[in-house]
């Protein structure tokens, strides 16, 4: 395998540096007096790595390791300077920059000031009084004491909602919407991860900071930590030549997910671009809690470090398979669990195209990042991660089977369809326009639709192949930000299996030919409500523990437990 820098393989990956070939070499000093010294890598873990690699059809990765040194020398590292969204990886800077913020508030260095009647801002700060007029959930306790720790440790009691923003939203349309959208836990009663919550987190500091987040982020964290080819500009990205190709999970080349237009909305919970090489500058700053390495100054001030790496919330309380023995806990944009007696602290990430890990223990000297140029590859990330951490530290764990294992998905609350359960109507009275409060409208539409815009659509989809005409089948454009349209499978009554793809009617890249992609843990269900004969809505349903919680809570029908209602208009 070719090595840039470290691992990635450059017949794969755009990038304008080629640093040789061979094993990768330890690099301490600064970026214009480097020094070869001995790899920090065995060439046993990069055979591990390729052959992980080939086996799980990933087309590039790249990774980055951080040591400090002793004695205020600067930071041993190897790097490598392609360019990859970090995802969820984003969520340390949101918390960071809102630490920063608050920081600022507590010294006095603020320049917008707090609203009438606030006379601090710290992670108590009731996001109520913040945002005075803006924030409301459906929740009348969790409108009224929710704070900032609990917008960023995703305990504020609305589940995961992303089908509910799209292209052209802003921050203050999310924060806006939040009212419609369906709470299902009580107000820190569980850890319910939530992307709006790191919308809203940037939406504060951009209010009262006087700054966009992506000039905050770069002027606060970016510039003094010399991470100079990093940036939240997707265009500023492509422009630089460095930028990885990505493809899906089934091997579909695709173009970079988040567009310029989506950058400012998506760039607290999933929007930073950088390298390995940035990244393990980054790292080394968490190593060294908050404080440069090389220069000494303070960059995180301690009293953030501390706030946002403490866990407060369990994400995980017992044994699970990818965590081990280990509990998992949250603080804010940082996980924290023990591999093996190894303190970790670390957060992964995935979009479209993308799957990333940031993880550094303390208590080892130790902090790795694993960029992936193709989607949902979480657990073998993980398990290059357990493995770096075996190799570096001289274990002699390795218990990675992830090699042999091919992953499974179950068909979330859906019984087979059964020939003999019909629908209550003619699939034609299914179809027809929709709309609920925090998700919008779309129009399904059948294969004997003949309207314009359902030509366009059943047009994008008869892309894919013929449509089927064995079984009810409706459709729908419908443009968010992980998906451009809906699809409805008939499965028994008035019940229907939806997924929400991004199609490729066109392919992309050199290959022509039509293709869908979507989320694999993104489908769902709806259940069509009939009433005197005809249909008056749907209840979606998307997160099925979402739904069992507010069916404890509140009882009622799934049209007012589901995630979403839909009413026809």
């Amino acid at each position: 395998m070719a090595i840039q820098g470290i691992v990635e393989d450059p017949s794969q990956v755009i990038t304008q540096e080629q640093s040789g070939h061979g094993l990768p070499a330890t690099i301490s000093g600064s970026d214009n007096q480097l020094q070869v010294e001995t790899p920090i890598f065995s060439a046993g873990f990069l055979a591990f790595v390729e052959e992980l690699r080939q086996k799980a059809s990933i087309p590039g990765i790249s990774l980055g390791v951080v040591r400090l040194a002793k004695d205020n020398q600067p930071p041993v590292t190897q790097v490598a300077v392609t360019l990859f969204c970090l995802a969820s990886c984003s969520k340390a800077f949101l918390s960071a920059s809102m630490g920063l913020l608050i920081d600022d508030f507590t010294h006095g260095r603020n320049t917008t000031p707090l609203p009438a009647g606030l006379s601090q801002f710290d992670w108590d700060t009731k996001i109520a009084d913040i945002l005075p007029g803006e924030w409301q959930l459906d929740d009348a306790w969790a409108t009224l004491a929710a704070n900032v720790r609990d917008i960023l440790g995703h305990v504020t009691g609305l589940p995961q909602h992303d089908g509910a923003y799209g292209p052209g939203d802003t921050t203050a349309d999310i924060v806006r919407r939040m009212r419609d959208l369906r709470s299902a836990y009580e107000l820190r009663e569980k850890y319910s991860y939530n992307n709006q919550m790191y919308m809203l987190g940037a939406h504060i500091v951009e209010k009262y900071s006087g700054l966009t987040y992506p000039e905050f982020v770069a002027e606060r964290v970016l510039k003094p930590l010399d991470m100079s080819t990093s940036t939240l500009s997707p265009s500023e990205a492509a422009s630089s030549g460095l930028l990885t190709n990505t493809w899906t999970k089934d091997g579909r080349r695709i173009p970079f997910w988040f567009t310029e237009e989506d950058s400012r909305l998506t760039a607290g919970p999933g929007g930073v671009i950088s390298s390995a090489k940035d990244m393990v500058k980054w790292l080394a700053i968490w190593l060294n809690e908050g404080v440069h390495p090389s220069s000494g100054e303070i960059i995180i001030p301690r009293s953030v470090y501390d706030a946002v790496t403490t866990a407060r919330q369990v994400v995980e309380g017992s044994p699970t398979k990818s965590y081990g023995a280990s509990i998992v806990g949250y603080g804010m944009g940082w996980k924290r669990w023990t591999y093996e007696g190894i303190e970790m602290i670390m957060h992964t990430g995935g979009i479209p195209g993308f799957s990333t890990i940031a993880v550094f223990s303390p208590s080892n000297n130790l902090g790795i990042v694993v960029l992936i140029n193709a989607d949902e590859k979480a657990e073998y990330i993980l398990a290059i991660v357990k493995h770096a951490f075996d190799d570096v530290l001289n274990l002699s764990h390795s218990g990675v089977g992830v090699l042999d294992e091919t992953p499974t998905h179950a068909d979330k609350g859906l019984t087979p369809r059964s020939s003999s359960d019909h629908l209550t109507l003619d699939l034609e009275a299914y179809t027809g326009t929709y709309s609920s409060p925090g998700y919008g409208t779309f129009t399904l539409c059948s294969a004997q639709c003949k309207s314009d815009y359902c030509t366009a659509v059943l047009e994008d989809f008869a892309s894919l192949g013929p449509l089927p005409t064995s079984e009810p089948h409706l459709y729908a454009a419908h443009k968010t930000i992980l998906s451009t349209h809906v699809h409805l499978n008939h499965r028994h009554g008035d019940v229907f299996h939806a997924t929400f793809p991004a199609l490729f009617p066109h392919g992309y890249g050199q290959n022509a030919s039509a293709f869908e992609t979507y989320e694999t843990d993104s489908d769902g269900w709806v259940e069509f409500s009939v009433v005197d004969g005809k249909v008056d809505g749907f209840s979606l349903v998307v997160d099925e523990n979402a739904v069992t919680a507010r069916r404890r809570r509140q009882g009622g029908p799934l049209k007012e437990v589901a995630d979403a209602w839909f009413a026809r208009i």
